[in-house]
């Protein structure tokens, strides 16, 4: 009996977007508007490479940068909840799989002592340049139409299911926790025994139920959490059963 939770990251484990958080670095702590207006609508990825170039331009330094993403605060109730999944982790294994990217999740788990929480992380790869740039790439290629082209998470979670049935590790039930639009495409690859659980006033929340007011409800069950604590109320109830 073996639980899978999976997390998204940003506005989920931490209560803020690791991404836009990293503009605290930048000269005035903004970005030029010419930069911020290039944004192009499923290319965050190549908008974040960018980013990372005009900082480095403007001298910004690892060490800087470190310092400024483990000021992000865990969501209400998070470190809780983490500390008892910890305690717990013959029943419950854990991955994350997000948008952001390598160094940034690396940094914020590391400097709380949570690395140990989660068994794989899958997220954008990124690293420091000889120069000292961070650069960020993309996590894969896919086709499915509905993701961003940098990530469809979807395919990480059929990967990594697929990948523990071949070492003979099977899930009485996954847990899908996460708040962004780019979950609502693994949330439907949800069974019925499985839980998605959507963050209360968050995008996933609207669209899982603009889903059901279509009549094409999700499949699996779906719990909204505000706090984590809500998230832990239900893992010891599972873990009762």
């Amino acid at each position: 009996m073996k639980f899978l939770l999976v997390f998204d990251f940003d506005h989920t484990i931490i209560d803020e977007n690791s991404d836009t958080w990293i503009v605290k670095c930048a000269p005035e702590r903004k970005l030029p508007n010419g930069l911020r207006n290039s944004y192009q609508p499923g290319h965050w990825t190549e908008y974040m490479g960018r980013v990372f170039l005009y900082l480095g331009d403007n001298g910004v330094k690892e060490d800087e940068m470190k310092r400024t993403m483990t000021t992000i605060p865990f969501t209400a109730g998070m470190i809780d909840l983490l500390g008892f999944i910890g305690e717990n982790k013959e029943l419950f294994d854990c991955i994350i799989v997000s948008d952001s990217n390598t160094v940034f999740i690396d940094w914020i788990l590391k400097a709380a002592d949570f690395h140990k929480v989660f068994d794989e992380v899958f997220t954008n790869p990124a690293a420091f340049s000889s120069t000292g740039y961070l650069t960020v790439q993309h996590f894969h290629a896919h086709h499915c139409a509905k993701c961003p082209e940098n990530l469809c998470k979807r395919k990480v979670l059929k990967e990594f299911l697929d990948k523990q049935l071949e070492r003979g590790v099977s899930y009485t039930q996954i847990v899908y926790i996460g708040d962004g639009g780019n979950d609502l495409c693994p949330v439907m690859f949800l069974k019925k025994n499985d839980v998605a659980m959507p963050r209360q006033g968050y995008t996933l929340e609207k669209r899982i139920s603009q889903l059901a007011q279509s009549l094409s409800p999700v499949q699996c069950s779906v719990l909204v959490w505000s706090s984590a604590i809500d998230i832990m109320s239900y893992l010891k109830l599972l873990i009762k059963e």
